[in-house]
C-alpha cells in the first residue's frame, strides 16, 4: 500500500495528528468534567467548556459495534474490498476507523481489537485496527 495523504491539522487537530508521528493515539479529556472525547472539538462535548481540553493517550484497545465492507472504490487508487467500522476504545469513545488483518466479511460485531498504523504523508500516519491476538 502506498503513503496515504492525510488532511492538513488546524488549531484543534495538529497536536493530535502531531502525535501520529510517534504512533500514539490521542483522545481529549476535559478537566472540567473529565468527558474523554473523539475527535478532537474545540468544546467539550460534556460540558460545553472550551478551555479545560487537554489529550490523553488512548490505551489503543477497543470492540467493533458497527461495521461494513465496501467493494465499489470511490477512487481509482483505492483497492477493495475494505472495511469501516464504528470501534469504541476502552476509554469510551468511538472512532471511526479501517479494520486491517481479516478479509473483509470475517469480522463480527463485539470483535475486540487493537490499535495499528497506516503510513501517510510528512511521516504521520492513520489509526486502523486488527483483530486482537
Amino acid at each position: 500500500m502506498s503513503e496515504l495523504t492525510l488532511p492538513a491539522g488546524d488549531e484543534i487537530t495538529a497536536d493530535w495528528w502531531a502525535a501520529t508521528v510517534e504512533r500514539r493515539l490521542l483522545v481529549q479529556e476535559c478537566r472540567e468534567c473529565g468527558t474523554v472525547q473523539h475527535p478532537p472539538r474545540a468544546l467539550c462535548t460534556g460540558c460545553g467548556h472550551m478551555d479545560g481540553l487537554g489529550w490523553r493517550d488512548a490505551s489503543g484497545r477497543g470492540v467493533v459495534d458497527s461495521w461494513t465492507a465496501v467493494y465499489r472504490s470511490p477512487r481509482p487508487d483505492a483497492e477493495v474490498p475494505y472495511t469501516i467500522a464504528r470501534v469504541r476504545l476502552a476509554e469510551g469513545p468511538i472512532v471511526l476507523t479501517r479494520l486491517v488483518g481479516s478479509d473483509a466479511e470475517d469480522w463480527e460485531i463485539g470483535a475486540e481489537v487493537v490499535l495499528d498504523w497506516l503510513p501517510g504523508s510528512e511521516g504521520r500516519a492513520l489509526p486502523v485496527f486488527r483483530r486482537e491476538a
